[in-house]
């Protein structure tokens, strides 16, 4: 069996030939390790800064915009970290930014968190589509969907309003907290 040495733990180098020992050891430092990932997405988050493209705000005010709207409405801590960390995936790539942002939130909150972020610019289409020569109804085609009326509230009273300079503008240390949280331990795997 093929054993390294990593921070004076023994391990395999080939999964076919691991011990359950060895992975009690690395789920227990998985574990351990698991406030990295909120230290990960804030700094992926903080990057936002650096990205305008034409809009009024960069892409990190808009986020904590949108997460201050959700937050000022009474929406529960997984909504509002998801609202603040809709257009994460913009650091990535644009044209794939909500599944992006999807597949990050998906082991941390509800069902329902995850499609209202992954399909947010099907919503959001409503207000500027037409202006590209797309359809602005493609939220149609999810109203059979239990998450609907929230993913249609995300877009239309959160999202689509938050791009402006003068706007509340909160902190993304205001939000450190609930991302902590909510990223301390994943629901699902």
């Amino acid at each position: 069996m093929a054993l390294s040495n990593t921070g004076g733990a023994r391990t395999f180098t080939r999964m076919d030939e691991s011990t359950r020992e060895q992975w009690m050891v690395i789920a227990a430092e998985t574990v351990g390790n698991q406030p990295r990932v909120a230290s990960s997405v804030l700094a992926l988050l903080r990057s936002l800064e650096n990205i305008t493209d034409g809009f009024a705000v960069d892409q990190l005010t808009h986020s904590v915009q949108t997460a201050a709207r959700a937050e000022a409405a009474g929406a529960d801590e997984e909504i509002i970290v998801a609202a603040l960390l809709h257009d994460v995936g913009k650091a990535i790539s644009v044209a794939n930014h909500p599944r992006i942002a999807a597949e990050i939130l998906r082991p941390y909150v509800r069902p329902e968190v995850t499609a209202m972020i992954e399909f947010h610019q099907d919503f959001q289409g409503r207000h500027y589509y037409e202006h590209l020569g797309m359809d602005p109804n493609l939220r149609a085609r999810h109203t059979e969907q239990p998450w609907y009326e929230l993913a249609e509230r995300f877009a239309d009273d959160w999202d689509q309003t938050s791009f402006d300079p003068d706007g509340p503008i909160p902190s993304v240390e205001h939000f450190e907290p609930m991302v902590l949280r909510v990223f301390s331990a994943p629901h699902q795997i």
